[in-house]
């Protein structure tokens, strides 16, 4: 049975120093982003955010911090997926990372220069200069994640 879009979103920043954390998403959307996913029934958007980590990026989310919230307009691969409710947690994390297997295909931190050629790459996605099978193979930053890095003054 196909999976239905709750409309609700946690994204999870983690920094170490002046690296961020990134997963490239394995699936659709494609792309660079922080830890993310949907609230799907947890009690609170911070209980998804610490399950969000946790089952990404094998780590542990201590002291949760929120630190944007709102609606964006972005697609998921589940049915209605549209848009979705947005809250955006910084998060100290301990444990080792270790990666899904399934959800993405690779993890790991990155300095705001790095984010920024990702920045640039998704640019010219979104201008239609790259090809959908160019940024499947080799993508930027999700495009999601570019208007919340530009809200956060990331970038």
């Amino acid at each position: 049975m196909e999976k239905v879009c709750d409309h609700t979103s946690v994204g999870i920043m983690v920094w170490r120093g002046d690296k961020l954390l990134l997963i490239e998403r394995a699936k659709f959307p494609k792309g660079f982003a922080v830890p993310a996913g949907h609230v799907d029934g947890d009690a609170t958007y911070e209980d998804s955010a610490k399950r969000e980590l946790k089952e990404e990026v094998g780590l542990d989310a201590m002291g949760l911090r929120l630190i944007a919230e709102g609606r964006k307009e972005n697609p998921c691969r589940r049915a209605g997926g549209i848009y979705h409710y947005w809250k955006l947690f910084q998060v100290e994390a301990h444990g080792t990372l270790k990666r899904s297997q399934k959800e993405t295909k690779q993890a790991g931190w990155h300095t705001k220069d790095e984010i920024k050629k990702l920045a640039e790459k998704t640019e010219r996605y979104v201008k239609k200069e790259i090809s959908e099978d160019e940024w499947n193979e080799n993508p930027g930053l999700e495009p999601v994640m570019y208007e919340w890095f530009k809200e956060l003054a990331i970038l």
